[in-house]
């Protein structure tokens, strides 16, 4: 698997790679940040498998780094969103989904829980609609922000649990990444189920 992913995987270049593929996803969701940092793991797992010949990525900095890139762009959509402007107010005004988060997340920070900004990391475009969410409605940053690093950690940490997981199992091929992909996309349906389930009424 390696050889067709070619020497990235092997390069220090592969931790700058994987935190600008995850930064700017919240911007442009449809970037395959969650597929980069499962095949770094799953190539990493290769070191323990006698599979690889060269240098693979250390485990540990991975997850630093996709972490740390996943704090650093929430609160850059945050800020975006906070100082906001006609035309992006009017863009989250005519989103349903962007407005209903702002509901949802508002009322879960006022209580002192933020499990949604966890929970939203996992789904398509959840990261996305949160932290712009919360920005526009002007949220406290202490409020969001720790929030944000336990979602990024949690988010970066399964991410490389399964890669390098299903490397050490099924070897460090296609399969161990095709395993793993779906694993990743079963727990983002799971929560995205739970982002848009209806509120319960008192």
């Amino acid at each position: 698997m390696l050889e067709s992913v070619g020497a990235l995987t092997g390069s220090p270049w592969i931790y700058a790679v994987v935190a600008l593929s995850v930064l700017f996803d919240v911007f442009v969701p449809v970037l395959p940040s969650g597929v980069l940092v499962i095949m770094s793991a799953t190539a990493a797992a290769a070191a323990g498998t006698g599979g690889v010949p060269h240098n693979v990525p250390d485990i540990l900095l991975l997850t630093l780094s996709a972490a740390t890139a996943s704090v650093l762009g929430d609160m850059a959509a945050f800020r975006l969103a906070w100082r906001g402007g006609e035309r992006l107010d009017r863009a989250i005004a005519r989103s349903r989904r962007l407005t209903t988060a702002q509901e949802r997340l508002g009322a879960a920070l006022s209580r002192g829980g933020g499990a949604l900004v966890v929970i939203a990391r996992f789904a398509p475009a959840g990261r996305s609609i949160v932290s712009l969410g919360a920005g526009a409605a002007h949220r406290k940053l202490r409020e969001f922000l720790p929030w944000s690093v336990l979602a990024g950690l949690a988010w970066a940490g399964y991410s490389v649990a399964l890669g390098y997981l299903g490397g050490q199992w099924l070897g460090a091929t296609w399969l161990a990444t095709g395993v793993s992909l779906l694993a990743l996309f079963a727990a983002g349906s799971l929560a995205a189920f739970l982002v848009r389930r209806p509120r319960p009424t008192a």
